[in-house]
């Protein structure tokens, strides 16, 4: 048995993201800056600064970050 893919339809402001592009995020109440790493369907990974990822208590300077969840830096 094989199962059918469903292709889902991405939205305008995940489609214009690239890796490497600068975005915010609010977590712990601390507002963090990032770079995009990999983007996925309905997240992305963000690289963050070792500080930052001490300060909203990381694991590692990677993350992910809901598209809901982050603005693009400007």
């Amino acid at each position: 048995m094989t199962f059918q893919k469903h292709e889902k339809e991405v939205s305008a402001f995940v489609q214009a993201r690239f890796i490497r592009e600068r975005i915010t995020f609010v977590r712990r109440d601390v507002e963090v800056e990032g770079t995009i790493f990999k983007i996925l369907e309905n997240s992305c990974i963000v690289e963050i600064s070792q500080e930052d990822a001490k300060k909203i208590g990381a694991a590692s300077t990677l993350t992910v970050v809901s598209h809901k969840n982050y603005q693009v830096y400007e």
